[in-house]
């Protein structure tokens, strides 16, 4: 149901899978029958998890219990019986424009060896923060994504959806680069003996890449280059609505954190544009 109706991404149903499954067995295998005594019980259990982890434990728990019902295997819903954890968002990491450049002199150096390796991680690179991909995303990219005159690259997001992710001219030029010096038969863009390149291995490479810049290792990953390429469209003047089409959102709330990342721009524009400022100022 979670794929075919929801069309849920692979890794949020690997996710809500485990904690059914965990759920299941603290109850000593009845999870389909529960009572809402047994949800209580479950509740107390989780009472030291993370706000997060514990709202997805809960959402697995009820859209399960939602489905019995609608399939009509039970008549009632225990799940009222789980803590309603209050969520919070988490601010996203930042890198400044500095540490982003730092990141690309080292890339750009070591791509000059022409060593395909070394391309490789320079292409990545302009995809993570040039084009704002997921890395999921990127490292499933087939070879046939790579744009010949179009500007515009077709990525497969979240829940099977598509969207055009613009592709700039310097991405290109990398691309170019590693499509010449990619010696594979394969049907990925980034691939691997198996496959295409794991999201783990992409983030070891970032790891590593922000040894050699001199940057600490924990403040870079694939999904901090994602914000920063958010971060600083905005920065730049991006409105929402076109942010949030770039970064594939569902829901504009999700792109709506951005703007608590850039308080300091969004006072200056008040003070420099609302039309009291500007009568104040010619007085």
């Amino acid at each position: 149901m979670l794929a075919a109706e929801r069309g849920a991404a692979r890794n949020t149903i690997l996710a809500y899978g485990r904690d059914l499954e965990q759920a299941e067995e603290m109850l000593g295998g009845v999870l389909d029958t529960a009572t809402p005594a047994q949800m209580a019980k479950l509740g107390v259990g989780w009472t030291s998890l993370a706000p997060s982890s514990l709202a997805r434990k809960v959402s697995a728990l009820r859209q399960f219990f939602g489905f019995l019902v609608d399939e009509g295997l039970r008549e009632d819903d225990p799940t009222h019986a789980l803590p309603r954890p209050a969520t919070r968002r988490p601010l996203p990491k930042l890198l400044s424009h500095a540490e982003v450049e730092r990141l690309f002199d080292v890339a750009e150096d070591e791509a000059k060896s022409e060593q395909p390796h070394a391309v490789r991680l320079l292409a990545l690179l302009e995809l993570l923060y040039g084009s704002g991909l997921r890395a999921t995303e990127l490292v499933s990219l087939p070879l046939s994504s790579v744009p010949r005159d179009a500007p515009f690259l077709t990525v497969t997001g979240k829940g099977g959806q598509s969207r055009m992710v613009p592709v700039s001219q310097r991405a290109k030029k990398a691309l170019r680069r590693w499509t010449d010096v990619r010696n594979a038969n394969s049907p990925w863009l980034f691939p691997s003996r198996s496959g295409h390149i794991s999201r783990v291995r992409l983030f070891q490479l970032l790891k590593d890449l922000a040894v050699r810049a001199d940057l600490p290792p924990d403040k870079v990953s694939p999904h901090v280059l994602r914000h920063a390429f958010a971060t600083h469209l905005l920065e730049g003047g991006v409105d929402l609505r076109a942010l949030q089409t770039l970064l594939g959102h569902a829901d504009i709330s999700t792109t709506q954190i951005y703007t608590h990342v850039d308080a300091a721009r969004l006072v200056k524009l008040v003070n420099e544009r609302h039309p009291l400022a500007r009568a104040q100022t010619s007085d």
